[in-house]
């Protein structure tokens, strides 16, 4: 099966019923997407397929529809993207493991909604726990990626 990930092709012999997660992490060591339960509901293993925040723990292989982007994905080599600069300028990460999907999840809402109010975001984020409780960050580095987007 060929999988296009970040914007390269990648070939992975693989059972067609495996979840993404496992394809991206076992298979290919793209371990910034994290296991967290399972059953999409923490929102740790969110990535984007053609562009839609999707839990991968919960896609099979044989069903991607799409491109696939990884928090490793989403800048250019050269920048980051508004989100991740966001994330880095607010100091949101406290223990770190839920960040990568909590990043997905919020640039799915920042390509849809350009100037998300504060309701937006804790819709668009509610699927997305944060163990540590840094949701009030969260907020913050949304409205400012949000905001710097804008400018460009």
């Amino acid at each position: 099966m060929e999988l296009t990930i970040n914007g390269t092709s990648h070939s992975v012999d693989l059972p067609d019923d495996m979840p993404l997660l496992w394809a991206l992490r076992d298979g290919l060591n793209i371990t910034s997407v994290k296991y967290g339960c399972g059953i999409a509901q923490c929102g740790a293993c969110t990535v984007h397929i053609g562009g839609e925040a999707v839990r991968s723990c919960q896609v099979a292989l044989a069903d991607v529809w799409g491109e696939i982007t990884t928090i490793e994905g989403l800048g250019t080599p050269d920048a980051l993207h508004a989100i991740q600069a966001a994330w880095i300028d607010h100091q949101v990460a406290q223990c770190g493991y839920c960040q990568s999907g909590q990043i997905m999840q919020a640039a799915d809402l920042l390509s849809r909604n350009p100037e998300p109010t504060d309701d937006d975001i804790d819709a668009a984020m509610s699927g997305n726990l944060c163990r540590c409780g840094t949701y009030p960050r969260i907020r913050t580095a949304v409205h400012a990626a949000a905001s710097a987007m804008r400018e460009v």
